[in-house]
């Protein structure tokens, strides 16, 4: 018999056109019986060319294909990547394999036979769209570095890398170097997030995503004095990867139970320690400038910062702030927290407060100093014996390397071997001046970063 597809166009479109007609007079009750042999075995021949084409079409992302500039994806994340995909593809192929027997032998076994091709190619559709869901994420991501966003992306990647590149030089031992870096990309949204490294992502068909990712949204991005929040998410991978996942909610209660604190506070800050910890390690990584950036972000209407929410992972809003200024004065910048606090006691007076349970605010300031005593001052063995505030340090002398580095943004200058992550401390206060365009500080600022 001759396959329809081996036919000339003009033959093949004659044929189904008299097909057409004979079974447009047909009752519908006798269709499938006689629905022709060549029929049921185009369709068992298109299952099967599909699959073999879908699983050729998945192949590994090249060296050079997203640009080769510094922003490009490094060998790194291509290789993480090309490994998911191998692996997927392998699973592909093996489906493929089983659909082209079943395919091959649809007419001469049965009805099982047919009935196990219908099945294996529903399996395979569905391990089809898993696996180009995947190739799709990372061909998207990856393919932002080709465009006009690609210079903002990798001024992100060095940010994040020197954060990690501070926490891991500061340990009081040595460990085992995590690989690949955190990559940024952008999508739509209104804040940042963050995907750790290992966790299994729904977008990713359940399969645990290699390295650490950082979303920013556009408006983050066309604002570089906002990017205080690349810390923040950078802190949630180094609490990952560290090892501190588990072991900070118990640090916190034995804190809390040292103080004579109750359990039920205790319970709350156990609850929120993850973005808790982000919070405090953004502060100890660019100083002031955080806290600033926090007040951008988590300064909204009275009603919602105040909003009390027994789930939150969140610390309420009008919580954060206070934790950080306490964590400046702690750390020497007194006269910083005291300015902050001016402003957000103006924003929210103590009457905003009374939306929050009274037994959350009894005794807040001691709450506060314990879950700093907990999270930055108390020496961990993930850190090498040391605490946090001793492996990641903001001290008055990096203030006046900041200052520096604001007055050589406002006019374009290199800012030199200052550390990356600074800079965002450096345009929020060339910004506060106010003496050079917003436009014209963004621009200086990405460029400051892509000397790098």
């Amino acid at each position: 018999m001759t396959s329809p597809a081996l036919l000339p166009s003009h033959a093949l479109v004659e044929r189904r056109s008299t097909a057409a007609a004979r079974v447009a007079t047909r009752p519908i009750a006798t269709l499938a019986l006689s629905t022709p042999p060549a029929a049921l075995t185009y369709f068992a021949w298109r299952t099967a060319v599909n699959s073999r084409r879908y699983v050729n079409g998945l192949r590994p992302f090249r060296a050079g294909e997203f640009g080769t500039g510094p922003s490009s994806p490094s060998a790194a994340h291509l290789d993480a990547v090309n490994r998911m995909i191998a692996a997927a593809r392998l699973r592909q192929e093996r489906e493929e394999r089983k659909l082209a027997i079943h395919a091959r032998n649809v007419l001469t076994r049965g009805d099982t036979e047919r009935d196990a091709l219908l099945t294996l190619k529903e399996r395979s559709e569905t391990l089809a769209r898993e696996t180009e869901q995947v190739w799709e994420f990372y061909l998207n991501m990856f393919g932002q570095r080709t465009g006009p966003f690609a210079n903002w992306l990798g001024a992100l990647d060095r940010v994040a890398l020197d954060c990690y590149q501070a926490v891991y030089l500061g340990l009081g031992r040595a460990r085992s170097i995590p690989s690949p870096s955190p990559f940024s990309y952008m999508e739509t949204g209104f804040g940042p997030a963050t995907f750790r490294r290992g966790v299994r992502l729904a977008r990713l068909g359940r399969q645990p995503n290699p390295f650490p990712l950082v979303k920013v949204p556009y408006h983050r991005l066309l604002n570089p004095w906002s990017l205080g929040a690349v810390p923040h998410e950078v802190a949630h991978n180094l609490q990952s990867d560290l090892g501190l996942w588990e072991v900070m909610p118990g640090r916190i209660g034995a804190q809390f139970k040292a103080k004579a604190l109750p359990a039920r506070n205790a319970a709350v800050w156990q609850r929120w320690h993850k973005e808790t910890y982000a919070d405090l390690a953004g502060v100890l990584l660019i100083g002031p400038a955080y806290v600033g950036s926090l007040m951008d972000v988590v300064g909204r209407s009275r009603e919602s910062s105040a909003a009390w929410n027994d789930e939150a992972v969140h610390p309420t809003p009008v919580i954060r702030v206070p934790l950080g200024l306490r964590l400046l004065e702690r750390i020497g910048f007194g006269g910083d927290a005291r300015a902050f606090r001016r402003a957000w006691d103006a924003l929210y007076p103590p009457a905003v407060w009374t939306s929050i349970p009274d037994w959350v605010r009894a005794r807040l300031n001691e709450q506060i100093d314990a879950v700093l005593d907990a999270i930055c001052f108390q020496p961990f063995n993930q850190y090498g014996g040391k605490a946090l505030a001793d492996v990641i340090r903001f001290e008055p002398k990096h203030a006046m390397l900041v200052r520096e580095a604001a007055e050589r943004l406002q006019v374009g200058m290199d800012t030199g071997v200052l550390p990356e992550r600074f800079l965002i401390a450096a345009v929020r206060q060339a910004l506060a001046w106010a003496k050079t365009p917003p436009e014209v500080l963004a621009r200086n600022f990405y460029a400051a970063l892509g000397r790098g």
